[in-house]
């Protein structure tokens, strides 16, 4: 690999030699887009690491969209579009000196755009989604306030779009952070790596929205502290759904007198035995039903006597 293969493996890559298919991969990874559309020469390429890559590995910003729960249900990556269009390896990631200002600002360093700093605005599947103007968000201005391109009535992109985490668009934010800051609130922040604008990346299963993540770093598996912990009312709908009922849930059912019905809908605990059981059951029972149905199609029709 170009980053630790030397000078001389750089120069047979150059020169069109095949000498591996992660050299460029590599080289693409770490430069990015500074090198404007044209390749470093060898020469050039080493001194880009020896200036940039320190400062990458010390000050990396750590790039997340969370929720009002304080869950990451977005963790950036270099192709994640932001508002503006543009992704985020187009802004500026890199910072010889961390801004003492916070919010720390990440401007985009494409020409002529007005985004002074890297917003994230979720897909409804690959499309944009809409402002409660009615417009999408692809229509309203990039520039601080996010005013409508379409009608004057809009103040500013606000969308009710519920994230998969039960939590409307508007209640989330976009958060940028050093990894002291992030350590200092128990999440994780991976391994140091030399590549441009990973963001809040850190393993494959970053890729994954929050609530299906669990594992927040990504590289290993959840606490069991994390999976014993009690649900409570800030956790996504689909555990509290299936979490044991409540007493006045149960006060309900015997006023009610419902019994076959709360026989048949239990949200109580069942071991592997009695689910192995259940589903046992009912596949004899349609192994039955189909025995019985093709009895039915081989035996003969009664004639009908005139």
């Amino acid at each position: 690999m170009l980053y630790g293969c030397g000078t001389d493996a750089l120069r047979m890559w150059y020169r069109g030699v095949q000498c591996g298919g992660d050299e460029r991969s590599e080289y693409q990874r770490i430069v990015g887009d500074d090198d404007g559309g044209k390749l470093f020469t060898p020469e050039e390429y080493e001194e880009y690491k020896r200036k940039v890559l320190p400062i990458r590995l010390q000050n990396r910003l750590y790039v997340s969209w969370r929720s009002p729960s304080g869950m990451d249900c977005k963790l950036v990556g270099p192709e994640t579009l932001c508002f503006c269009t543009h992704r985020y390896k187009q802004h500026k990631t890199d910072y010889e000196v961390i801004p003492e200002d916070r919010p720390i600002c990440v401007p985009c360093r494409v020409s002529r755009c007005p985004c002074q700093s890297y917003h994230y605005v979720p897909l409804n599947g690959t499309q944009p989604i809409r402002c409660r103007c009615k417009h999408f968000a692809d229509q309203h201005s990039a520039a601080p306030g996010f005013s409508c391109n379409s009608c004057s009535k809009c103040s500013g992109f606000h969308s009710c779009f519920t994230c998969a985490c039960g939590q409307p668009t508007y209640a989330h934010e976009t958060v940028v952070e050093t990894k002291q800051e992030r350590l200092a609130q128990g999440k994780p922040v991976g391994q140091d790596v030399p590549y441009a604008a990973m963001g809040g990346l850190t393993g494959f299963s970053s890729l994954a929205e929050g609530y299906m993540r669990l594992d927040d770093s990504g590289i290993g598996a959840p606490s069991a502290e994390l999976l014993e912990s009690p649900i409570t009312s800030m956790d996504h709908p689909f555990l509290k759904a299936f979490q044991g009922p409540s007493s006045s849930a149960q006060t309900v059912s015997q006023i009610a007198g419902s019994s076959s019905a709360t026989g048949q809908v239990s949200h109580g605990k069942h071991s592997e035995d009695d689910d192995m059981a259940y589903f046992e059951k009912r596949y004899q029972e349609r192994l039955q039903k189909e025995k019985a149905a093709k009895r039915k199609e081989k035996s003969p029709v009664p004639s009908k006597k005139p």
